[in-house]
């Protein structure tokens, strides 16, 4: 994270400066280990899939997405923190082990998330998954209609392109919606023309719709963030406390990240002007709007006054 922290020009300087106002990010993914870098700030867990109620995850995904959007640094003494690191977490498990979820599971996370926005000040919903099997389109549009009511709402909604590309017309059906800010990845040509980079299979989108998809792209290769595998004590030193994933997954829960840090400086903004003080912030490229869609995330032009 200390990388893409660069990348998107969210230095410590900017973190710090920044009201800390108590901005909750809520996450459905695979749930949330217990880590250092969280400390006492996951307020809210439910579990759609095993009904456990301590907070846990039994895949590792969840607990790297979180430490994307506002993990601390603290077993890294600030290196590897995220974007918003005095954020507060909702967590809600709607992925198994395998990172895999039902179309039920996902919408009763997100009725779950809904039914609390009020009681856990919930700004800002991170969606980095991918969900549902062929021939379940119908069913489908069920939860991209229960994510356009949590827009509507007031709540930053975030998802994921997918991983589908670089075809045309790959964005993932969940981020499909124009309200909501769907992620691509790019890594603005740092790892040069590595063949295996995220951007090269991050959905696209379809010039043959009114609007542009994905809205933004953030860094989505090799990022390094909290490990579920952790060992060790403030004492001892801490031990694989983070680790390296790629993907969609990870560019989406920086832009969450974002949003969040955005609203610990503009409590009072509404999800449609993070929107477009988000996109019209953003560094154009000169990629194909498919790909890059506005460009790539730019916090401090964001935050500026």
């Amino acid at each position: 994270m200390n990388r893409v922290r660069k990348q998107i020009r969210c230095s410590e300087n900017t973190q710090q400066t920044i009201v800390k106002e108590e901005i909750t990010v809520a996450i459905l993914d695979t749930g949330i280990g217990r880590h250092p870098d969280f400390g006492n700030r996951v307020i809210a867990f439910a579990d759609f899939v095993n009904e456990r109620r301590e907070i846990y995850d039994d895949s590792g995904h969840g607990t790297h997405v979180a430490g994307c959007v506002g993990g601390s640094g603290y077993a890294s003494r600030g290196f590897y923190r995220g974007v918003a690191p005095a954020c507060r977490f909702c967590i809600g498990k709607v992925l198994d082990q395998q990172g895999e979820g039902c179309i039920e599971s996902m919408q009763q996370g997100l009725t779950w998330v809904l039914e609390n926005q009020k009681r856990y000040q919930i700004r800002v919903l991170n969606v980095s998954l991918g969900i549902g099997k062929n021939g379940e389109m119908e069913r489908m549009e069920e939860l991209v209609n229960l994510l356009d009511t949590a827009w509507e709402q007031g709540i930053v909604v975030v998802c994921a392109a997918g991983n589908n590309g670089p075809k045309e017309g790959t964005i993932s059906p969940l981020g499909c919606s124009r309200r909501v800010i769907t992620v691509g990845c790019h890594e603005g040509g740092y790892f040069g023309a590595r063949k295996d980079l995220c951007e090269n299979f991050s959905g696209r989108g379809s010039r043959s719709i009114l609007y542009r998809k994905p809205d933004v792209v953030a860094p989505g290769t090799d990022i390094i963030s909290c490990n579920i595998s952790w060992k060790g004590s403030d004492r001892a030193g801490y031990r694989n406390a983070y680790t390296k994933k790629s993907g969609t997954s990870m560019a989406t829960p920086v832009v969450s990240g974002a949003a969040a840090l955005f609203l610990q400086k503009y409590p009072h903004m509404n999800n449609d002007q993070v929107k477009r003080k988000m996109i019209y912030s953003a560094y154009d490229m000169g990629d194909d709007w498919n790909k890059q869609g506005w460009g790539m995330l730019d916090v401090e032009r964001m935050c500026a006054e």
